[in-house]
């Protein structure tokens, strides 16, 4: 299916790609595309090959993003702010055919071509009327590897059909309308599942994108383009409530993706307050982003993160484990040349992420399996600790880890930011906790923090790097 030309017979001149320089219609960007297709077929490659791109989110890499779908070519875009060796050690494991960079530092892999995106749109855009260019039609053909956060290891290359992306954006566009006069801000970089699944949902829709500079702040950007939507982590959201102005248009808005990770309860009241249209959800890299999703806008303190959406089942195994399957499931991780498939005999991905399922259907995220330990006999989950905690009037957010301890074997310890005018005391925080999950799982010790360590190029807290901090202090 050529999902470039089809969205461009559909939707015609509407606006699909807004830049801060210019917008393109659908059928501008199936023109370029096409161009950008056959620059590349000329250049040897075939459907099929993996062509890496390292880059920030620019307007030439969206159209490279759409170029290959129309060449029918597997994009995998790589986190751009990766130290340089975890760049090469990425792109030396996934053997791409070509290299595509729109950065400065160079970027050199054995048996690989490296060419600059722009380049290739210099020289697509020399080409005259598109010659015929036959798109391949098959649904489970791969088109893009997605590489995951690497909170707990080792980055994996997830490897996603034409399909998957397809399904997911119709189970996303029903959820959460998104359709022509609409526009969605790609405030997530494309080589996060959530950013490259906006293509897909504006394609599908006839709904427009719209893509700064890489240096913007999201503020100048929701003031600068027509945004109707736009995926948000807490943070995100935290900062833009702070300003009376950014608050305004994110009021006016019909959707704020709300995903990422727990929201502080003070947070959620000042979203509801301001009455901001927010949706929370809980998704993954292997399903091609939202897996469960709130059916409407909250209007108050919420602990589940809504139904799992169409194209997609959930089942909860017997050790509380979220099991996920449907259209929207990945092929597979890509190890070296091979896709292997991570499903149980039934068909089902294990997620290692814990959690229930209410007779009304309503998805409840407890925590990473992995991130669990024992104190005491008890399985301990720091989500669940984490969640209390930003309930408590001051903290803004927290992380749990665990502790030796010498009668437990492990206890929780907590490390909190927390309001500089409303902060709560650790006997507070004691009672507040002790009487929502008891003594067991009531953090031994608090450390404060005024800002956080992420993992690189990520918003995602580095946990490892705390409960090693823990340790040490």
């Amino acid at each position: 299916m050529d999902l470039v030309g089809q969205a461009a017979q559909c939707f015609g001149d509407l606006p699909a790609l807004r830049t801060t320089e210019q917008i393109l219609s659908f059928e501008a960007c199936d023109l370029l595309s096409s161009r950008i297709a056959i620059t590349l077929a000329r250049q040897g490659l075939l459907p099929g090959d993996i062509v890496a791109l390292v880059s920030p989110n620019t307007a030439e890499m969206a159209m490279m993003l759409l170029g290959l779908l129309k060449a029918g070519m597997i994009a995998a875009p790589l986190n751009c702010r990766f130290p340089d060796r975890l760049i090469t050690s990425t792109l030396e494991k996934l053997n791409p055919r070509l290299i595509l960079t729109g950065i400065d530092k160079p970027v050199s892999v054995k048996n690989a071509c490296v060419a600059k995106i722009a380049s290739v749109l210099d020289e697509a855009g020399t080409l005259d009327l598109p010659e015929t260019f036959t798109v391949p039609a098959d649904m489970d053909r791969p088109v893009s590897i997605i590489h995951t956060s690497a909170s707990t290891g080792s980055a994996k290359a997830a490897v996603h059909s034409f399909a998957n992306h397809w399904f997911n954006a119709l189970g996303s566009n029903e959820n959460i309308p998104f359709g022509q006069g609409d526009c969605w801000l790609l405030s997530l970089p494309f080589y996060h599942v959530g950013g490259y699944a906006i293509l897909f949902r504006s394609l599908v829709s006839g709904a427009s994108m719209a893509l700064g500079n890489p240096d913007d702040q999201l503020a100048t950007l929701l003031e600068q383009f027509p945004i109707t939507h736009v995926s948000l982590v807490p943070t995100q959201l935290f900062r833009l409530l702070a300003d009376m102005k950014t608050a305004a248009i994110l009021r006016s808005m019909k959707a704020v993706l709300l995903g990422g990770s727990p929201a502080p309860k003070s947070l959620i009241e000042d979203a509801v307050k301001n009455r901001i249209p927010v949706y929370l959800s809980y998704g993954s890299t292997e399903m091609g982003s939202q897996i469960a999703t709130t059916p409407a806008p909250i209007n108050g303190l919420m602990q589940d993160s809504g139904k799992v959406l169409p194209y997609r089942e959930m089942t909860v195994s017997e050790e509380g484990e979220l099991l996920v399957r449907g259209k929207c499931l990945f092929s597979g991780y890509l190890n070296n040349g091979t896709i292997s498939r991570e499903t149980d005999s039934e068909g089902w991905f294990h997620t290692n992420d814990i959690g229930h399922i209410d007779d009304d259907g309503k998805v409840t995220v407890l925590g990473r399996k992995d991130n669990m330990f024992i104190s005491g006999g008890e399985n301990i989950h720091p989500e669940e600790i984490e969640k209390a905690l930003m309930t408590v009037g001051g903290i803004l957010e927290a992380l749990v880890v665990p502790i030796p301890d010498r009668e437990y074997g492990k206890r929780p310890a907590a490390f909190i930011r927390t309001c500089s005018e409303n902060r709560p005391d650790e006997r507070e925080i004691d009672q507040a906790l002790r009487s929502l999950l008891g003594s067991l799982k009531t953090p031994a010790k608090y450390f404060h923090v005024t800002e956080w360590k992420v993992l690189p190029g990520s918003q995602k807290t580095d946990r490892q790097h705390y409960s090693r901090l823990a340790m040490e202090l």
